[in-house]
């Protein structure tokens, strides 16, 4: 059976659904998660069913089973007979049945106006996303229809005053966003309930008796959810996963990473897989290899990384700098369509958090055979780049090659190097010439692109200290030197040049791309930077990223500038992975990809592949029809899974703050206001730990919100708070549950 037989197949399965809903077209796109680029494909299948009679298309555009087809039931002499009109409305009772059990109102063939995800929140109200809107539509708390976060949901409009943000009405469900919550256990004598962890559920759910896997109160739990409940009951499920006590060690982190879905253990096929590949570099791996085990190699990392993806080297040929950026190559190791890569398409990144690190491929590989160790032959793609006095690219090669790392080095030794410390520089004396010629192209390399218009966000990183029992012992600043920014830009360099090589050559390709930030939110950014006293060059609707850095430079050392350069960091888009070579707006670059981490980032590892196809002349048309059909998705993918990841880190370095904070109850620090909302003002302390001043804790004042320069003023004294103010707050309550932190200003104190 064909791919076309098997979409054909599939799509009368969920026609013949019990609890599928007449629906035209695009909204069935969007419940079956349809690319874009697949659609023309999908209205194929479509065309067809309906034109072999299997499906019809209603007056209103909605496709079902034809009405007057026979539908047939066993009788007990097994003759066949039509449906009387009473079994028709039993059949319809059924599906409202079903509907009524998936949380949606009755089945009354409304028509939707718009249909899109549901994005909940925890005071009841929520917003519905529609695809290619700009704009959510707000749903109040009697209007949500039980819907609940990330559920597909189908919505009438229900008010549209000029100026005012759309409203609307879910009016059914079309599919829940989520079918297992990670919450705490509360038992009861024949039963139990979960009380979720996310704000965003709003319902405990119930636990019948003998569906708990014998948990006690207390325990963290990953629960399966078999009835979304409605009006009159709870939502029901049951335990599938105990993930210890709520007071254990690691337990609050767990609970987060399974609340995101990312499993932390490897599938046993896939463990085994990877112990068998992890063999050391033999001669049958280097043959057709270049072997430039002779080139001096160095890793530079940070003190704690295990997961090393590139070394660099570098030697004089004249006036000119010869570059090699040499990464791991994985995909000797990770064949297409293994167990392993489909583990890792499913995971498309490895996760960074303050305990531990999720890794995206076994240890055995990660930490192991593709890890570039110091004094191991590995085997790797390496880009060599030619580069003349001016930073220039005069000449290029990209290979398989065989590498011999000769130092591990760390950031610390590096820029101890750069900076003259005679003791480091003795220590790697055969290298440290080398080091002196890395950071002069460095700086040339640095300073070509700034010329060009790249913005550099430099914010300042906090790195949480953390003991073996999981407790917060301190917030340090993570810096980033001279050498952090040596291998940013060699590896920049090395992605821009294999983007550019393959977009010139015209292959299927995985870009990273970074579109211009949305003419609207420029515009507001430039209203407030005309509040602030500050001038934003250049028009809104095509600005020119040298213009925004300008700005940012123009600030440094100003009291405003982290304030502003958070805000300008707010009004880009975010990057993402993309077949179609469209640019990187932050780096003012035309051609960009991600090259260089294959152990730690599915497209690396995707492109790998595709690199070496045509290194060994297999990119037929056969290969290029291959991957034109599989990219998209794999872009598609690995974009939502790195907001995954990054959504997960965030929420757990939110935790640690707030369990780091709460000791501090009742004491006073001194903040800036970071940003300004409806609601309050929230303040960000010397640590970067944030919180929020609540409105209603002003208490000389009725404060209103101003939203076209953010400033909060009070109707009667004229008193302004705006982004950048430094103020005196008192810690007042932190929530670990929500995670939020609660000041209040040391001036209210008496209240």
């Amino acid at each position: 059976m064909n791919e076309f037989e098997k979409q054909k197949h599939f799509l009368m399965d969920v026609f013949k659904s019990q609890a599928y809903i007449p629906m035209k077209k695009k909204d069935l796109e969007i419940l079956l998660d349809v690319p874009k680029d697949k659609r023309a494909e999908f209205a194929m299948v479509l065309d067809e069913l309906v034109g072999q009679g299997q499906v019809e298309i209603t007056k209103r555009g909605k496709y079902q089973i034809p009405e007057n087809r026979p539908k047939f039931i066993k009788t007990k002499d097994h003759r066949s007979k039509k449906p009387t009109k009473a079994e028709q409305a039993s059949k319809k009772q059924s599906l409202n049945a079903v509907a009524k059990k998936a949380n949606q109102p009755k089945y009354d063939n409304i028509e939707p106006d718009i249909i899109g995800r549901f994005i909940s929140h925890k005071d009841g109200f929520g917003f519905i996303e529609v695809e290619g809107q700009e704009e959510d539509y707000f749903v109040g708390r009697d209007n949500t229809g039980f819907a609940m976060q990330d559920d597909i949901v189908a919505a009438v409009l229900t008010f549209g005053a000029p100026g005012k943000r759309q409203e609307a009405k879910v009016i059914r469900i079309i599919t829940h966003g989520f079918s297992d919550v990670v919450g705490t256990y509360e038992k009861s004598e024949n039963f139990g309930f979960v009380i979720a962890d996310s704000q965003k559920l709003g319902r405990d759910i119930f636990i019948p008796a003998g569906r708990d896997l014998n948990a006690v109160t207390g325990h963290k739990v990953v629960c399966h959810i078999d009835d979304y409940g409605d009006d009159s009951h709870k939502p029901e499920g049951h335990i599938t996963e105990i993930l210890g006590h709520k007071n254990d060690p690691g337990v609050d982190i767990l609970s987060i990473i399974r609340s995101f879905g990312i499993e932390t253990e490897f599938p046993d096929k896939v463990i085994k897989q990877a112990s068998t590949v992890a063999k050391p570099v033999s001669e049958a791996d280097m043959a057709g290899r270049n072997d430039i085990r002779d080139l001096c190699v160095i890793t530079i990392d940070g003190e704690d990384t295990k997961d090393i993806d590139d070394g660099v080297s570098l030697v004089k040929d004249g006036d000119n700098y010869v570059l090699g950026v040499h990464i791991a190559d994985v995909t000797n190791y990770v064949q297409e369509s293994s167990a392993l890569d489909v583990e890792a398409l499913k995971r498309g990144t490895s996760v960074y958090l303050a305990d531990r690190v999720i890794p995206m491929l076994p240890h055995t590989l990660s930490n192991g055979m593709c890890s570039l160790n110091e004094g191991e032959d590995r085997l790797a793609l390496s880009c060599i780049m030619t580069f003349n006095p001016k930073g220039e690219l005069v000449d290029h090669e990209i290979c398989e090659s065989v590498i011999h790392s000769n130092h591990r080095m760390t950031y610390t030794d590096v820029y101890a190097m750069m900076t003259g410390d005679e003791d480091t520089r003795a220590k790697y004396s055969d290298i440290a010439e080398m080091i002196d010629e890395m950071a002069q192209l460095s700086k040339i390399l640095r300073a070509k692109r700034k010329k060009r218009g790249a913005i550099d966000f430099d914010f300042p990183e906090t790195h949480i200290l953390i003991d073996e029992n999981g407790k917060v012992v301190g917030l340090a600043p993570y810096e980033r030197n001279d050498a952090h920014k040596l291998i940013e830009d060699f590896m920049l360099a090395a992605n821009e040049t294999v983007a550019e090589h393959f977009q010139l050559m015209e292959s299927p390709f995985v870009y990273r791309v970074h579109g211009a930030p949305d003419p609207e939110k420029m515009q507001t950014l430039g209203r407030f930077l005309g509040a602030c006293g500050y001038a934003l060059k250049g028009k809104t609707d095509n600005i020119h990223p040298m213009e925004i850095q300008k700005m940012l430079e123009s600030l440094a050392g100003h009291e405003d500038e982290a304030v502003i350069t958070k805000m300008t960091l707010r009004s880009m888009q975010q990057a993402k992975y993309d077949t179609e070579c469209k640019g990187h707006f932050g780096l003012a670059a035309k051609y960009y990809c991600h090259f260089t981490s294959p152990i730690r980032r599915y497209p690396d590892l995707q492109i790998h592949r595709i690199i070496k196809d045509h290194l060994r002349g297999r990119m037929n048309e056969r290969k290029i029809s291959h991957y034109e059909s599989i990219l998209p998705e794999v872009a598609m993918q690995t974009s939502k899974l790195e907001r995954r990841a990054e959504d997960c880190e965030r929420e757990v370095d939110k935790l640690k703050m707030v369990q780091f904070m709460k000791d501090f109850i009742g004491e006073e620090f001194n903040g800036t206001i970071s940003s300004i909302t409806g609601w309050g003002m929230y303040v960000e302390l010397e640590n970067t730990v944030e919180g929020l001043v609540h409105v209603s804790t002003l208490y000389d004042d009725h404060y209103e919100f101003i939203e076209e320069n953010l400033t909060l003023v009070g109707e009667r004294t004229g008193r302004i708070f705006k982004l950048g103010q430094p103020v005196r707050v008192i810690l007042d309550s932190v929530d670990e549950q929500a995670r939020t932190i609660d000041f209040i200003l040391d001036e209210f104190k008496r209240f």
